[in-house]
């Protein structure tokens, strides 16, 4: 389902002296349907930062990262944009560590948002939002507000609600359980096995290590492929 080749990444610091980060070079892995790898490593080593470029956020300098879409393989790294787009759209589900929303729009929404892009009617993707929103233990009365406003926990859980709402054949997780308590930890478990069993590859960012191992099928350690600062 992914496949990634000899991926390399540095930050560039324009604002001081175009000093160059390096960050990480040459990582190699493929994904597999119903795989669930945790994606391991110090912190700084570019967990979240390779995961970004998965999703085409950040700039690949070097390397391919080819993505089944549908039955065709896309490099995310020369793709155009309207085909990352449609990519995100109907094959990668990414569950950040911070909701991005626009402001004043309902939390049912947002979360129904990926349904209706896929051309789910609005009466079905509304009904499919509501039931995650309860199964992440959302109250009812706060559908209809911004999420801006919610405490941290329940921003959270409204993330991987929206996350979780389609079936996506590819999801990218970063720390989805981090901010909630074991209740709500547990539902997220839950859905990430239903994804496994559904065929779905994930890729998840896990610094709890109970959570690794109740979800993970095998982990990918990135540090050994930290990239040293030779200047």
């Amino acid at each position: 389902m992914l496949r990634a080749e000899n991926v390399a990444k540095s930050f560039t610091l324009h604002v001081q002296d175009s000093t160059v980060i390096p960050v990480f070079k040459h990582i190699n892995m493929t994904l597999k349907a119903s795989d669930c790898v945790a994606l391991t490593g110090a912190s700084g080593a570019g967990k979240s930062t390779f995961m970004r470029m998965i999703y085409a956020n950040y700039i690949c300098q070097e390397g391919s990262i080819h993505v089944r879409h549908g039955s065709d393989w896309v490099d995310m790294v020369s793709a155009a944009p309207h085909t990352i787009l449609d990519v995100r759209r109907r094959t990668m589900g990414y569950v950040s560590q911070f909701l991005r929303v626009i402001p004043r729009v309902p939390t049912l929404d947002i979360v129904a948002e990926p349904l209706k892009t896929m051309g789910i009617s609005e009466c079905n993707a509304g009904w499919c939002a509501a039931e995650m929103l309860a199964r992440l233990n959302i109250p009812k009365a706060l559908w209809s507000l911004s999420p801006l406003t919610f405490s941290g926990g329940e921003q959270q859980r409204v993330n991987i609600a929206r996350g979780f709402v389609a079936e996506y054949p590819i999801m990218l997780l970063d720390e989805p359980t981090a901010s909630l308590d074991a209740d709500n930890r547990a539902v997220v478990l839950d859905l990430i096995r239903e994804a496994n069993a559904r065929g779905a590859a994930i890729l998840g960012i896990f610094h709890d290590e109970a959570v690794r191992e109740a979800v993970c099928t095998s982990e990918f350690d990135i540090t050994r492929f930290r990239a040293a600062n030779d200047g």
